[in-house]
């Protein structure tokens, strides 16, 4: 690894463009296309059971590891394939990140080998100087370095849930992803620890794309730039009802449905 993996990834416009997807003969989304812009936050809302979630994981080639799973359409990072044959899935994982809804570090790994331990699954090689700075500034950009910086050798599976999901966002950066995705970070966090992902999400937005899957409209005001609003009607696949700037969709959406689950009157 050399010192120019430590420096800001290139941002990168995802777009997935007429995206369908099935588990087994059910289908779940039909036809989704959504532009999700570089250097942006674009989180995607709507009820439970919309396909949100399996949207999320078809971004980073996640929703091809159920056995059953299937789907139609194309992902593009800046116009390049992610499902086209000569990718590897490796390279795909290693460009888009992914932060679950429940913290999944490595419980008996220490802090500082947690960050540094996507360089090994992706075959990076790292100096111990290189990898000191990296675990710095990923903890850094991840709002934990202040927190931790005294006790990086002790098990990350000892800090708190919100130090913990904040653990796996440094981790997820420490591979330089150019897109980060987040399925509900904050829905097993308190208040507190709910606001400091949120305050690590609006720094971040300025060095990588994001997308956040979140049930809370109040985060999605907070946080976004843009929304995108899932809907699954009476048994129908999921749909992108409206998406727009997040303050259109909040203050003025075209769809009566958009204005209704944004001011809580469904889901």
């Amino acid at each position: 690894m050399t010192t120019q993996l430590l420096e800001t990834s290139q941002l990168a416009t995802l777009d997935a463009r007429s995206i369908s997807a099935w588990f087994g003969d059910h289908k779940v989304l039909d036809r989704v296309s959504l532009t999700m812009p570089a250097g942006q936050v674009t989180a995607l809302i709507g009820p439970s059971g919309c396909g949100k979630s399996t949207f999320l994981r078809i971004l980073n080639r996640m929703h091809e590891l159920v056995p059953s799973a299937s789907l139609a359409g194309e992902v593009l990072l800046d116009d390049m394939d992610l499902y086209d044959e000569s990718r590897r899935i490796t390279d795909a994982r290693r460009q888009i990140g992914m932060v679950f809804q429940r913290p999944n570090p490595f419980p008996s790994m220490s802090i500082y080998d947690n960050v540094v331990a996507g360089l090994k699954l992706i075959g990076l090689r790292a100096s111990r100087t290189e990898k000191d700075a990296l675990v710095e500034s990923c903890l850094t950009k991840a709002g934990l370095w202040k927190e931790v910086r005294d006790r990086l050798r002790q098990p990350g599976g000892g800090l708190s849930g919100g130090q913990q999901q904040r653990l796996c966002i440094a981790r997820s950066l420490a591979v330089q992803p150019r897109v980060l995705l987040m399925d509900e970070p904050c829905s097993a966090l308190d208040p507190t620890s709910t606001r400091r992902i949120e305050e690590t999400i609006t720094e971040l937005g300025s060095e990588v794309t994001i997308v956040i899957v979140t049930h809370n409209m109040q985060q999605a005001a907070r946080v976004s730039d843009q929304c995108a609003f899932f809907l699954a009607e009476a048994g129908t696949p999921g749909v992108i009802v409206e998406h727009g700037t997040t303050a259109e969709m909040f203050e003025n959406p075209v769809d009566p449905r958009t204005h209704d689950y944004v001011h809580g009157r469904f889901g």
